[in-house]
């Protein structure tokens, strides 16, 4: 029996009493993975991001763990409800334009005294300013530095387009202008290096594109370093009590941990390990994060039907935002259906073994996203279940 085949007998002992769909995170490979972040981390503290986890369970758990601290959150609703629950350190990875959950956070000292908020423009502070609604509390702020590579004169740009700070002299002019004005307070800097942290350097069945990519990570992260530690000593320079310098994703903990400029490491993704991350060669982690859809029709030799199953991913549409049939091994879609609202056919000779009411398990393209589908995460441990947690939605908290 192979490993995968193992795995499938046991997630179908544990979950024997129950109807698909059903999602699952498997303890043992959820906890490992959390290992291999803290050992490639190198002695700095991760903050989990919860958007990749979306579930206040397992965001516990692994924040009880030695090398865990502190939550990236990606909502300011998220932010205040996590504060609420007892979360002491959310940083909000997004800027927000939240007026009523503004004015909460600066009523309440609680609040403000666990939740950061991110700011890349003074029109961010005037938003805060003009919600206030009275409240006096200090916000604690982020500045987020723009990490995309720029070749070619800056004609060519590699990256996600998110802050406007590029350069030192811009962080710390707005540096300069949160410490004029009352209300505020800077406590820490972020960089988030999608380009490296968040695409694979080893496409399968594309020598050159994965050659390609691996160059362009090691200019990027080359470049990156550097101007990353120019703009903190900028930064610093006016705010000398900075409390963190946050970088880093799943795919980059060993390089961004490397930078001196580099207080704390973000990640969540690498928890769950979804399909995304098979295809990098700095790491390999365990699937942790599974669901399964029934199989309700056999309309042929080599075809099974399960129920349900479209649960793209978000970013640009292509096939690497689907779902992929992970257990039993050797199903594939029917290029003319895919994975489909209410249906899906899978093919493969794998498919002549299963019965109507059997379970298929597939691992989603992106972690958190696939608790928007589901109510509960059923915990499994070896062939049992230990608990049944809600996600977010089962929680009802729908954030975006």
């Amino acid at each position: 029996m192979t490993p995968r085949a193992a795995d499938r007998a046991r997630y179908d002992r544990a979950t024997a009493h129950l109807d698909a769909p059903v999602a699952l995170v498997d303890l043992e490979a959820f906890d490992a993975n959390a290992d291999d972040l803290v050992r490639r981390a190198g002695g700095k503290p991760i903050r989990v991001a919860s958007k990749s986890v979306r579930c206040r369970a397992l965001l516990e758990r692994v924040l009880a763990r030695e090398g865990f601290a502190g939550i990236m959150s990606f909502t300011l609703d998220e932010s205040l409800w996590l504060a609420r629950a007892g979360f002491e350190d959310v940083l909000l990875a997004y800027p927000s334009a939240d007026r009523s959950a503004f004015g909460e956070l600066a009523n309440d000292p609680k609040l403000a005294a666990a939740v950061t908020v991110m700011v890349d423009d003074p029109a961010q502070l005037d938003l805060v300013d003009g919600a206030r609604a009275g409240g006096a509390e200090e916000i604690r702020v982020c500045l987020e530095l723009d990490t995309s590579l720029r070749l070619l004169g800056g004609r060519v740009r590699i990256g996600a387009l998110r802050s406007p700070l590029r350069e030192p002299a811009q962080l710390a002019e707005l540096a300069r202008s949160i410490a004029r004005r009352p209300g505020f307070r800077l406590v820490g800097i972020m960089a988030y290096e999608g380009h490296v942290a968040g695409v694979g350097d080893a496409v399968d069945g594309r020598p050159l594109r994965s050659r390609a990519i691996r160059l362009m990570q090691s200019a990027a992260r080359k470049e990156l370093a550097a101007r990353r530690a120019a703009v903190v000593r900028a930064v610093r320079a006016v705010a000398p009590d900075l409390e963190f310098v946050n970088g880093g994703g799943t795919g980059s903990v060993q390089h961004t941990a490397a930078e001196d400029a580099v207080t704390e490491i973000a990640a969540g993704s690498g928890l769950y390990v979804p399909r995304l991350f098979d295809n990098y060669t700095s790491f390999t982690g365990r699937p942790a994060a599974l669901f399964a859809q029934p199989v309700v029709r056999r309309p042929g030799v080599g075809v099974v039907t399960v129920l349900g199953g479209g649960y793209p991913a978000s970013g640009a549409a292509g096939p690497d935002r689907l779902p992929v049939p992970y257990l039993p091994e050797g199903l594939r879609y029917d290029p003319q259906e895919g994975p489909g609202e209410v249906q899906t056919p899978l093919l493969g000779s794998a498919a002549d073994d299963l019965l109507i009411g059997d379970k298929v398990w597939f691992r989603h393209a992106k972690a958190g996203e696939l608790c928007e589908r589901f109510d509960s995460l059923q915990l499994v441990e070896g062939d049992r279940i230990t608990a049944t947690v809600p996600t977010y939605r089962g929680e009802g908290r729908t954030f975006l």
